[in-house]
């Protein structure tokens, strides 16, 4: 009976034999990898039905587990690719068994973007989880910690690196310098909430782009790097000192975009 059920639910993948692709419902695809613009990561995850299940309700659910199964790992490979910064990547923390669990646990909070079922009984699930979730993963370096200003008139909703025609590497933990290389901005200055909810920066490739950015707010605050080494920017020193001396709680809550091409 098995054979029958199973034949049954791979005839229309038969008839359409000559195609060039089986036939599918549900979502598009969706691009796969790193958005650092959007601030996610993304993967996809296949699975076939089980030929062993009874029916083709229970093969079609035994594709869709295994196709989340498929996806999760796709993710964890994914996510071990991103840089944290010009030199280090998250497979390098990972080599931490308690870092690798934590990781892990943090990216089973991943949201189901979109489903696909085939004709012959497979399907694709497309995954993603907040780029934010990795910074929640490794500790403060207390020698790092560059701590906004908080008091004070509010006159910037966020902030806005200009760093195009430099060579910059986008990363998870970008910093901002000042002319003697000490941190004005890092992913130690951020709250506690910021690092889960918000992350360090998103990088976009046009200024108009960041200025509309919602992670900036209305009325973003724009400067210039001077230079970049890696996933580091190095600010003029009248631009590090004005982020030290003004009301620069945007930079505590992550509301940081970096324009690169």
């Amino acid at each position: 009976m098995k054979s029958v059920w199973f034949l049954a639910l791979c005839l229309p993948a038969l008839a359409f034999g000559q195609a060039k692709e089986k036939k599918f419902e549900g979502d598009a695809k969706a691009k796969q990898g790193v958005d650092w613009g959007e601030q996610m990561i993304r993967a996809t995850g296949a699975g076939a039905p089980d030929l062993k299940a009874s029916n083709p309700a229970q093969a079609r659910l035994g594709a869709e587990k295994a196709a989340m199964l498929d996806a999760f790992r796709n993710l964890l490979a994914q996510v071990k690719g991103v840089q944290i910064d010009a030199t280090k990547k998250m497979s390098d923390l990972m080599t931490d068994d308690r870092i690798a669990a934590r990781v892990e646990g943090l990216i089973r909070n991943y949201r189901v973007m979109g489903k696909r079922y085939y004709s012959d009984g497979g399907v694709e699930v497309d995954v993603a989880v907040a780029l934010s979730y990795l910074t929640d993963a490794f500790d403060p370096d207390p020698a790092q910690i560059a701590v906004p200003k908080l008091d004070g008139e509010k006159t910037n909703t966020g902030l806005v690196v200009d760093a195009r025609g430099l060579k910059v590497v986008p990363a998870l933990a970008p910093r901002l310098l000042d002319d003697a290389g000490k941190p004005v901005y890092s992913v130690d200055s951020l709250t506690p909430d910021a690092r889960k909810g918000s992350g360090v920066a998103a990088y976009v490739q046009s200024l108009d782009d960041a200025k509309k950015n919602v992670k900036v707010g209305d009325k973003p605050l724009v400067i210039k790097a001077t230079k970049a080494a890696g996933s580091d920017l190095a600010l003029a020193s009248e631009d590090a000192k004005r982020l030290r001396e003004m009301n620069a709680g945007f930079l505590a809550e992550g509301k940081v975009v970096i324009v690169a091409n």
